[in-house]
């Protein structure tokens, strides 16, 4: 039995076929939902890189002319990062725009004040914002939305090869329209709810109008918090129906993403 050897060449290869990858990766899981949130610590986010890549890489074709360390090779490390954190983000505006529903409707029930911690991005989230997320959370592993997007990204390795892509204004508009239609769709699901307490508001306004001798801030706040809770619970259905589709909308984005630049585009 002949012992195993290792040459400068087959490190250099090998080298190779895992930069190129990772780079790719490594963009998609900074901004990928779950994978890219700031409560996952780094090493994890490294080790599940590193590991992606090693399961990807025999299966991506890498240019063999095109090398680490030559202009080509850095534009097209820009390229592969873009690329990466593209496919991530076109999922993660989605959570986004379901943060922004529940503030639209915390503002309106009188729970603007409410905010919590979001441990996952460090930063001030409203209550029914934080409701909304774990509602998408749930609702995108329900629907096995993260191996979807693993299969979108290893599918990008063929729709968008190493080295013979160029990234043109067609795919940084679709990535622009989508974030705009996400926020159009965050806004449709809070509407419902915003509506029927501006109703509420306005029945608010006549009764105080009718009778002064009201204490308006006593009960006013009482009876919004109330109507909205009842709401929400009326209109749940229709609610995760919403996130539902803004969820599977999003994940039918990407592939879409995936072909706005046809391969080898000059």
């Amino acid at each position: 039995m002949q012992p195993l050897t290792l040459n400068a060449g087959d490190v250099s290869m090998w080298v190779s076929r895992m930069w190129w990858p990772a780079l790719r990766i490594s963009g998609f899981v900074l901004t990928a939902p779950a994978a890219g949130e700031g409560v996952v610590p780094r090493l994890v986010k490294v080790v599940l890189t590193l590991s992606l890549a090693f399961l990807l890489g025999p299966l991506v074709e890498v240019p063999t002319e095109l090398s680490i360390f030559s202009a080509a090779g850095i534009l097209a490390a820009v390229l592969e990062l873009l690329i990466g954190v593209s496919i991530g983000m076109v999922v993660q505006l989605a959570f986004e725009a379901l943060v922004f529903a529940g503030q639209s409707v915390s503002l309106s029930m009188g729970l603007g004040f409410a905010t919590l911690v979001d441990p996952q991005r460090g930063a001030q989230v409203p209550v029914l914002g934080q409701l909304f997320m774990i509602f998408g959370t749930l609702t995108y592993l329900a629907i096995n939305g993260h191996l979807m997007l693993l299969g979108a990204l290893a599918q990008s390795f063929h729709s968008l090869p190493i080295g013979a892509t160029h990234i043109d204004k067609g795919f940084l508009i679709t990535v622009v329209l989508w974030g705009a239609r996400v926020f159009d769709t965050g806004l449709l699901i809070a509407l419902p709810a915003v509506i029927a307490l501006v109703i509420v508001n306005l029945a608010l306004g006549v009764v105080t109008r009718a009778a002064p001798q009201l204490n308006l801030f006593g009960i006013g706040f009482t009876i919004t918090l109330m109507s909205g809770f009842l709401v929400l619970l009326a209109g749940l259905d229709g609610l995760m129906s919403g996130i539902s589709g803004l969820i599977q909308t999003a994940l039918m984005a990407v592939s879409d993403l995936l072909h706005a630049v046809p391969a080898g585009a000059p």
